[in-house]
């Protein structure tokens, strides 16, 4: 189907193209649709949550052919929305309790219809408001351990394996990363953009040598690791959460994966770490010390999760005959440096770059310099300090002590 014949949804009409799914039936009356509430806030895509008579309801999910943050001058691949299918039904065979669930794929019309979460929250916004949601850092850890290890050739014939990292070519998703991510903090790229207190700190970070070169060798790790399916964009703003309530079990869910492709395991591991700190960074400087530090303890527990998961599927490799144990060692540790170099990357990128968090942009000015220029440093400082000690406890440490120092409060 051409382009210009897809029709893209509106509130009016998302309705009607429910029912012609047929696999919506049981999730949805399609004759008595209550309310259509359209709540796209991300960057490229339209999103609706459909609800009927008895309040059960589903989200319907269509790619653009631009990106939605910017408009039509910038194109993107609709088949983004494929990659977030085959990604959402490689996780949850692994990990059904951490994805939504996918009940329709419409490939021609770009639409996805999945189980609604509004019972959920999402997990940046939750700790922005000083929640703290326990065991989700945990529940995320073990998450990407399922997905690393049953998507890579540890838990996946060789051959099947080198098709998945085939299909799951994304070059123009990855190549957004490569762009925000690892270059255009450091070069005039007439994207970036911060408050006029945080200049020096942005001439600071791109005039750090050691910094650019580290950018340079997670780029080409980025471009080059394809050792598993990763979700591509595993930041707090990509997770759901949910407390328990009653009968209702707490629930940690990853969202928003159409940034898929193989690629370093850590990239993901990383977008977590390099969040938590930015959620530090706001808790201390709105004088949430305690809060703070509950923060900073995520990267401990997000890794000692995974580290934890990935050792009970070990046993279950396929090729035990050089996938050893002390390979295994050798292997989580190179990761953890991996993970800490991406932490990095995230960080500085969420503040000089396109696309910014809301844990920085929604403070005071006043309290934002302060709160910007400790995670850009904390980024530079992890960045070096990662080939010397990259666990999470320590680079909390030192983050945490940074964050302390430059906050304007």
């Amino acid at each position: 189907m051409a382009e210009q014949d897809v029709e893209h949804l509106t509130p009016e009409t998302v309705g009607r193209y429910l029912e012609t799914v047929d696999a919506v039936a049981e999730h949805l009356d399609v004759d008595r649709i209550d309310t259509v509430e359209e709540v796209g806030d991300g960057n490229l895509n339209l999103v609706f949550i459909v609800t009927d008579h008895d309040g059960r309801g589903v989200v319907v999910k269509q790619a653009l052919p631009y990106v939605r943050l910017v408009g039509p001058d910038w194109p993107m691949t609709v088949d983004r929305v494929r990659h977030e299918a085959e990604a959402m039904r490689a996780h949850a065979a692994l990990s059904p309790e951490h994805v939504p669930e996918l009940y329709h794929f419409d490939e021609p019309e770009h639409v996805i219809v999945m189980e609604d979460l509004s019972d959920h929250q999402v997990w940046r916004g939750a700790m922005n408001q000083g929640e703290q949601h326990e065991g989700a850092a945990e529940d995320m850890g073990r998450y990407v351990a399922r997905v690393a290890f049953g998507t890579s050739v540890f838990g996946m014939h060789h051959q099947e394996q080198k098709l998945a990292v085939a299909r799951s070519v994304n070059p123009e998703l990855c190549e957004i990363t490569e762009d925000l991510v690892f270059t255009e903090p450091y070069v005039d790229a007439g994207r970036n953009s911060v408050i006029p207190a945080n200049e020096v700190d942005a001439r600071e970070l791109a005039g750090d040598a050691d910094m650019v070169e580290e950018m340079g060798v997670l780029k080409w790790r980025f471009m080059t690791a394809a050792q598993a399916l990763i979700h591509g964009d595993l930041h707090t703003g990509s997770v759901m959460v949910r407390s328990a309530n009653g009968e209702q079990p707490r629930s940690t869910k990853a969202f928003d994966s159409e940034f898929s492709f193989y690629g370093p395991i850590g990239f993901d591991l990383g977008a977590l770490w390099g969040n938590y700190l930015i959620a530090a960074a706001r808790a201390f400087a709105l004088g949430d010390d305690d809060r703070a530090a509950w923060t900073l303890g995520l990267l401990d527990e997000t890794w000692l999760s995974f580290e934890e998961e990935f050792r009970l599927l070990w046993p279950e490799r396929l090729d035990p005959r050089v996938f050893t144990d002390p390979m295994l060692e050798r292997f989580l540790a190179e990761l953890e440096v991996d993970t800490a170099g991406f932490a990095a990357a995230k960080m500085a990128r969420r503040i000089v770059g396109l696309a910014k968090n809301a844990d920085i942009e929604t403070l005071p000015e006043d309290l934002r310099e302060g709160a910007a220029r400790g995670v850009l440093r904390s980024a530079r400082q992890i960045a070096r300090e990662r080939h010397t000690d990259p666990s999470g406890s320590h680079l909390a440490e030192l983050a945490g002590q940074i964050l302390v120092e430059t906050r304007t409060n």
